[in-house]
């Protein structure tokens, strides 16, 4: 494929080792011909976008989603595409370095599952029993940056804060190649970033309608700028990416709490226990300047990678995760992939595996499998090495991390 115009794009032919260029709207950084075709013709959909800013950026992990493709970046100008954010407004990753190495936790790690799962409320429609102390002054943030909106008129907030929720979400111990302990979470903006995402969806796909705005998909509606709908969602956006963080932050402090009573016997000594912790987005957009000018970026399963920007890169349950800095590539938008990526359906996966298949891909982790979990297989993801291999020019990688424990929610 050509890659003079993408070396006059980025003035380094350096970085074009892994980057093709499809058409002139949409670059890859896989082979496009390992896309699969309900993919692509998504992608072939966004590009002709009416508020389209530039080319397509697709990930390495890029798969089919609702409404564009998960594993693409954006940039829109003039408006935003709600349904490409998605409904899990913010979802990311929280991973903390602990001070600890794999020869100080105990033999059996059930007793760090257990806990956990204890600590944590598990699955799609989860909440607490009450409020705790460490949830409280986030809540209370929370409530005041909603600037007077009443977010628990699309879900109760605040009892699924501080919950995981279910599907690709999980919390893991990990180690990483040296015998260091990490933990790692994935979670999003639970009921709540769902209904309001769902809410500005189809308020665009409305004013497409009123507006006579033709589209190649309708989950393509978008807000144009500078009307009180564009206004309303931003804030909503903002809001629901605070919650996702704040969710991640509220889990990972009660896992560390966990942590501590399993190393110490008691709880307080959390902070004193991390050498670092790493936090990243993978859905959400904000605008950026890329190109000479400003547009909105929205990143649909990928995370920003600034030059030395730190992120985390996840695999499936089963397989590797990575902690990376990031290569500031200019044709990503300064982004790289969100994680292994899915390669079948849930609903296929189902049909093709078993719990078998399931306990054997899962050995050596201590984990409460059950038939719900099928459909998370690694075998239902694509190789998150392969992934990585793809990604050389995005991201670098600092830490490789295998977990030792598994929690998820059906």
């Amino acid at each position: 494929m050509p890659r003079d115009e993408l070396w006059a794009l980025t003035e380094d032919a350096a970085i074009l080792r892994v980057v093709f260029k499809y058409s002139d709207k949409i670059i890859t950084f896989l082979p496009p011909d390992s896309i699969e075709p309900e993919a692509l013709q998504q992608l072939k959909n966004t590009s002709e976008s009416p508020v389209l800013a530039h080319h397509l950026a697709v990930m390495p992990d890029c798969h089919f989603g609702k409404g564009s493709t998960v594993g693409s970046v954006i940039p829109t100008s003039g408006g935003i595409i709600p349904a490409a954010v998605g409904v899990d407004i913010g979802c990311g990753m929280i991973a903390v370095e602990t001070i600890f190495t794999a020869g100080q936790l105990p033999d059996n790690l059930k007793t760090i599952e257990a806990g956990i799962e204890r600590r944590i409320p598990l699955g799609a429609g989860a909440k607490n029993n009450k409020i705790t102390p460490s949830a409280e002054p986030r809540i209370e943030r929370l409530e005041v940056e909603s600037q007077g909106v009443n977010y628990s008129q699309y879900s109760d907030w605040h009892a699924q804060f501080g919950t995981l929720g279910s599907g690709n979400h999980f919390i893991e111990v990990c180690l990483d190649e040296s015998g260091k302990v990490w933990l790692v979470l994935h979670s999003g903006s639970r009921g709540v970033g769902n209904k309001i995402a769902s809410r500005h969806i189809k308020i665009a796909q409305r004013m497409m309608e009123v507006q006579n705005i033709p589209l190649k998909d309708r989950d393509l509606a978008y807000l144009p700028e500078g009307t009180k709908e564009f206004n309303d969602y931003m804030r909503d956006l903002l809001w629901a990416q605070d919650f996702a963080l704040a969710n991640r932050e509220e889990m990972m402090d009660r896992a560390m709490t966990e942590l501590s009573f399993t190393m110490y016997k008691e709880a307080g000594h959390e902070l004193e226990m991390e050498k670092q912790r790493i936090n990243c987005h993978h859905n959400f957009t904000q605008m950026e300047h890329h190109f000479g000018k400003d547009m909105w970026i929205t990143r649909k399963g990928a995370i920003q990678m600034k030059q030395g920007q730190l992120g985390v890169i996840p695999g499936s349950m089963g397989t590797r995760s990575y902690v990376v800095s990031g290569l500031e590539n200019p044709l990503s938008y300064h982004s790289a992939p969100h994680g292994a990526g899915r390669r079948m359906s849930r609903a296929k996966a189902r049909k093709q595996f078993t719990m078998e298949d399931l306990k054997k891909s899962m050995e050596g982790v201590s984990a409460r499998l059950r038939p719900e979990l099928i459909d998370e297989i690694p075998g239902a993801y694509k190789d998150i090495d392969e992934v990585m291999e793809n990604s050389k020019e995005l991201v670098r990688i600092e830490h490789a991390l295998k977990q030792i424990v598994n929690v998820k929610g059906d």
